[in-house]
């Protein structure tokens, strides 16, 4: 057993029996898993059904929204951020007005090179990134134009990508990226998916991660994530980089909860739970340039930590189709602490 230490808002010690003294506080923790703050990569929090602060709640300390705004709005998305209790950061839509509904990159006019880089210099502390959405609900036929604006736009940035239901395959997508570039919805279903047609990962695929391209779950309400997909990519041993929840306001209620709950499913599948724990830690803090020093419990770095048990029993989960699964651990956030604060 291990205690943590914390003073001036930094892990100050960590080794077992760490003598109480004249602490200010005590969490008891003991049977419970300790681990950083976690860091959920794909969020929505720019409408007002989904705070940051409900969020930290899950034990999320540090967030970033995935393309909710674009050049046209992103003052009022940075505003959210401003005010959040925890750390927000911001990857700004190739389109100028974000997502606001399912055909954003239609008209390619939307996507204006000039103005998303007028919005990062503007920014630069709050957006850390560019996001397109490459569906072909999206965009159409124009997905590679899509991805070159968004790469143009970000220049050193990454682009964190939105896969699933395409009209061009992946493997044509995969080769326009960029070493640190993140693909998310790795496990959307149909058509071209990250399996070839004997239910193998493309070796398109490998050869990306290899280079430096990250995976991110997005778990999200519709169309990101299936069974059969994740089954088969996951028994071909690809496990994504990072676990994100892709969540909105109606995602509180509805397929996605929590994050707590998008790691949990990975752990029926059979991650195993160090990895998992990575993939909301320390995977996720060297994907944002921002978020460099977070995900970790050394001595000096900031204090954030979330503090879970591990449930065991019957928990049902659910795929974008709504097809359930059962599983035998369930994660619970019980106390978080954000810049040694307990929340």
């Amino acid at each position: 057993m291990t205690d943590v230490a914390i003073q001036g808002g930094r892990i100050r010690i960590v080794q077992p029996a760490i003598a109480i003294g004249e602490a200010a506080d005590v969490v008891d923790a003991s049977g419970k898993l300790v681990t950083p703050g976690w860091i959920d990569l794909h969020v929505h929090v720019g409408a007002p059904d989904l705070t940051p602060a409900t969020l930290l709640h899950d034990g999320v300390t540090s967030m970033v929204d995935g393309g909710s705004a674009g050049a046209d709005n992103i003052d009022a998305l940075v505003g959210v951020a401003r005010a959040a209790p925890n750390r927000v950061r911001i990857l700004l839509n190739i389109a100028r007005t974000g997502v606001t509904g399912p055909g954003e990159l239609k008209d390619m006019a939307a996507a204006d090179v000039d103005a998303a880089r007028r919005a990062i210099a503007r920014h630069r502390e709050w957006i850390v990134g560019v996001k397109v959405r490459l569906s072909e609900s999206v965009c159409g036929d124009q997905d590679l134009e899509a991805l070159r604006r968004a790469r143009q736009a970000a220049g050193p940035l990454p682009v964190m990508l939105h896969v699933g239901q395409t009209f061009s395959p992946l493997q044509k997508i995969l080769e326009l990226l960029e070493p640190g570039d993140i693909v998310t919805h790795p496990y959307s279903p149909p058509p071209h998916t990250v399996l070839d047609d004997n239910g193998r990962v493309l070796p398109e695929v490998r050869a990306a991660r290899r280079r430096g391209i990250r995976f991110d779950v997005g778990n999200g309400r519709n169309g990101h994530i299936t069974w059969p997909i994740v089954d088969a990519a996951t028994r071909d041993g690809f496990w994504p980089d990072t676990i994100s929840s892709d969540i909105t306001g109606p995602g509180r209620t509805f397929r996605v909860f929590d994050l707590p709950t998008v790691v949990s499913k990975f752990l029926m599948l059979g991650m195993p739970l160090d990895q998992a724990m990575a993939s909301v830690t320390t995977h996720a803090a060297a994907a944002v340039r921002a978020f460099k020093d977070l995900g970790t419990l050394r001595p000096g770095a900031p204090a954030d930590v979330a503090i879970l048990e591990l449930k065991n029993g019957e928990f049902e989960f659910v795929d974008n189709v709504d097809a359930k699964r059962t599983g035998r651990v369930k994660l619970a956030t019980t106390a978080v602490v954000m810049n040694g604060k307990r929340m």
